[in-house]
């Protein structure tokens, strides 16, 4: 299971089936569930903790140090979850004293090729981040989220659960549940009805969401007043409730 070339630390922690490819190098403070299975030429170091029945790709670097100015080498966390697919050349840093000390990625994520994930960010579960797709520090991204090829997100931006950005979006603002942004700067486009058709949610579910879309987007109030008319929409509706908490919490704007 463990290729002959491959560089294991004798600190390393791996559980006694996970496969390990050639020439990759697992440091002294990783430690692997079983069924993950390490592809060659991966790097994975630092306090990283991978879960069960993840794949790692080819060229991976999971684990590194944080690119940020501020980190002066403290002993801060990688968390990955079980059941992710993560593809050749992507990079999750470690965390920072200042962002909590964890970058942390949830369970059942496909995350394509030449990913980057920076420093604190936190991944919910069965999110798709399409190729070259990045992520900058302090961004958290909700269940179901979809990040197209190239989307970019800023640092302290948050991506709500079952959002869609498209092909090459630049996100520099927090984007609610539910909603679908494009653009060279992300703009709302709509609901990202067809997503939430194939995850089984009712006609009258998205009629909902729909109806709280245009509250927020399309009647012209100001914010703080279509959150009040939300509040009333949100006790016929968890989703309401869900995009009320999501703009309650978020530490910067929404895009709008």
């Amino acid at each position: 299971m463990i290729h002959p070339s491959a560089l294991i630390d004798p600190k390393a922690e791996l559980a006694d089936d996970v496969s390990v490819g050639a020439y990759s190098i697992i440091g002294p403070g990783v430690r692997i569930d079983s069924g993950s299975r390490i592809g060659p030429h991966v790097v994975l170091t630092g306090r990283t903790a991978i879960g069960k029945r993840n794949r790692i790709f080819q060229f991976a670097s999971l684990g590194e140090e944080p690119q940020d100015m501020k980190y002066r080498g403290e002993d801060t966390e990688l968390v990955i979850g079980d059941d992710n697919y993560v593809r050749e050349y992507c990079t999750f840093n470690r965390g920072t004293v200042q962002g909590g000390g964890v970058t942390r990625i949830g369970n059942n994520n496909w995350i394509m090729a030449c990913v980057h994930v920076a420093h604190d960010c936190q991944l919910g579960d069965n999110i798709i981040m399409a190729n070259n797709a990045s992520l900058a520090g302090h961004v958290r991204v909700g269940d179901y989220a979809i990040l197209g090829g190239y989307a970019l997100v800023h640092q302290f931006c948050d991506v709500g659960a079952h959002s869609f950005t498209s092909f090459a979006s630049h996100v520099n603002q927090s984007i609610p549940p539910f909603v679908t942004v494009s653009g060279e700067k992300a703009r709302a486009r709509g609901v990202n009805s067809e997503g939430l058709k194939r995850r089984g949610y009712s006609t009258g579910q998205i009629n909902l969401i729909r109806r709280a879309y245009r509250i927020l987007y399309r009647e012209g109030s100001p914010l703080e007043k279509a959150k009040q008319e939300l509040q009333e929409l949100a006790a016929s509706s968890a989703e309401v409730r869900t995009m009320i908490e999501f703009l309650e919490m978020s530490g910067r704007s929404i895009i709008r």
